[in-house]
């Protein structure tokens, strides 16, 4: 089935040779042999319709022809043994411990400014520091990030890298559920072969975690009520907020649900005004409130900073976290863990050079198409120069760009993401993947077992971003005991 698959020279998740898959697919490789090309074309159409029949859909900006389309699937599995899982989970606890504590941190005592082990100018200058709003606020357990998405990479070594840290509205949870039950539906045969652990009551685990943040001024502190606040059908992740409010149990609201009276939120309801306590906003907070961001915004709810300020309402995620997933500050999470925690990190950064440095932009300059360039503020893999892929006129525009404004971009080597086999039109070809780990913080931090594998399906892209194309995969983390089947 895969005769024809060659690795190459970059680390592949499931081969480890042209012939010989790793340990830990061996079964999965085995009973793949067992299908036909037509019954894996068969099972591949399948899914992409259960997709598109469930309405499972993703939008992609700056395409022709609409933008909503649903999110390509791809059935090759990512499968990860127990013993590498419990190092990631233990390396992105430590991390959203330690980003946590710098949130908490950098809106009060300011103490790793102080002690200079962040430059001032990196915090004070950074668009998505809130220092008027969001400073001196009394937050539930101290607990800014309810739910991030830490994007890791595998270099060619095989090592598992911080990509991107994700603390302001990561997307994306959704699919893995998904993913799980199309792959569950199409390959049900699989399951019975691999002890995985499973994604049930994941989603009670989410909502428990969200109700934990009951702010100090409730009045249902046994009984809270929480909204998710979606900026609307129009946002790209429509359909994750939907999911998750669902799955949850808990109303989906647009800003113009909520209203705010004598410093209190409510929800407008048939049977007249509702007391909300905690809001899990999927809202940037520009737009979260007219009255003390964006005047103009239509999406937010004006009030909601005073009554959260006065302690009646909880903001999941806190209000200003963009300080601590900007990608210059990326830079700094290792020596926050080093400085909060006392402990080495337990999954490295990416190398990366910072342009405001006159030698260090000189050097990047003269080899721009050897290198990734990104704009510190961008998400998505939008703004982006991947320099070993792009043209003359591309390395150019970046070049100008890089001249103009250096503090807003930052570069790094070109990491040889790892690849994993992908089956689209009835071949298996090389793809290269990375993982996104979602962690849930409330009264401890979470870390959900797997997460959403997402994959270049482009043949030699490095984008897999799902908003630029990109599609999904399962991700299995298999046991170490003979617990239920996922």
């Amino acid at each position: 089935m895969l005769k024809n698959y060659d690795p190459a020279t970059y680390y592949d998740e499931m081969m480890q040779g042209k012939n010989s898959a790793r340990r830990h697919y061996e079964t999965f490789h085995r009973l793949l042999e067992n299908f036909t090309l037509e019954e894996l074309h068969e099972k591949h159409e399948t899914a992409q319709l259960s997709f598109l029949r469930q309405g499972i859909t993703f939008t992609v900006y700056h395409e022709e022809g609409g933008t909503e389309r649903t999110m390509p699937f791809d059935l090759v599995p990512i499968i990860i043994p127990s013993d590498d899982w419990e190092r990631i989970e233990a390396g992105i606890k430590q991390r959203v411990k330690a980003l946590n504590l710098f949130l908490e941190d950098i809106y009060n005592e300011k103490k790793i400014v102080l002690d200079g082990v962040i430059p001032k100018e990196l915090v004070e200058n950074n668009q998505y520091y809130y220092e008027k709003q969001a400073s001196g606020l009394k937050i539930p357990h101290d607990n800014h990030i309810f739910l991030a998405g830490i994007d890791l990479i595998r270099d060619n070594e095989g090592t598992y890298r911080v990509l991107e840290d994700n603390l302001r509205n990561p997307s994306g949870m959704s699919y893995v559920f998904q993913n799980r039950f199309v792959m569950r539906k199409v390959f049900p045969e699989l399951f019975f072969e691999h002890e995985i652990r499973t994604l049930e009551h994941q989603a009670s685990h989410l909502h428990c975690a969200l109700l934990s943040h009951v702010p100090e001024g409730s009045e249902s502190k046994d009984a809270p009520v929480a909204v998710l606040l979606t900026p609307g059908m129009y946002n790209s992740a429509y359909y994750d907020h939907i999911f998750l409010a669902q799955q949850m149990g808990i109303e989906l609201v647009e800003g113009q649900d909520l209203l705010v009276k004598d410093d209190k939120v409510y929800m407008k309801t048939l049977r007249g005004l509702h007391r909300v306590d905690i809001i899990y906003r999927r809202i940037d907070d520009d737009y979260l409130d007219p009255e003390e961001f964006n005047a103009d915004s239509e999406l937010g709810v004006p009030g909601l900073m005073r009554a959260y300020r006065a302690g009646n309402v909880a903001i999941c995620n806190g209000v200003g976290n963009g300080v601590a997933d900007d990608k210059a500050m990326y830079v700094y999470v290792p020596d926050m863990i080093r400085y909060y925690l006392g402990e080495e990190p337990l999954i490295p950064n990416v190398e990366t050079y910072f342009l405001t440095d006159p030698e260090v932009r000189k050097d990047v300059l003269s080899r721009l198409d050897e290198l990734v360039v990104k704009n510190v503020g961008a998400s998505g893999g939008y703004d982006m120069l991947i320099g070993p892929q792009a043209t003359p006129e591309l390395i150019e525009i970046f070049r100008q760009k890089i001249l103009e404004s250096p503090e807003q971009y930052i570069a790094q080597p070109t990491i040889q993401l790892s690849r994993a086999p992908a089956f689209q039109d009835e071949r298996f070809y090389p793809c290269h993947v990375d993982l996104r780990v979602f962690a849930i913080g409330g009264e401890d931090i979470h870390v959900l077992p797997g997460g959403l594998s997402r994959v270049a399906l482009k043949e030699g892209s490095l984008v897999v971003n799902s908003s630029q194309g990109g599609g999904g995969k399962d991700t299995w983390v298999l046991r170490k005991g003979d617990d239920a089947h996922a």
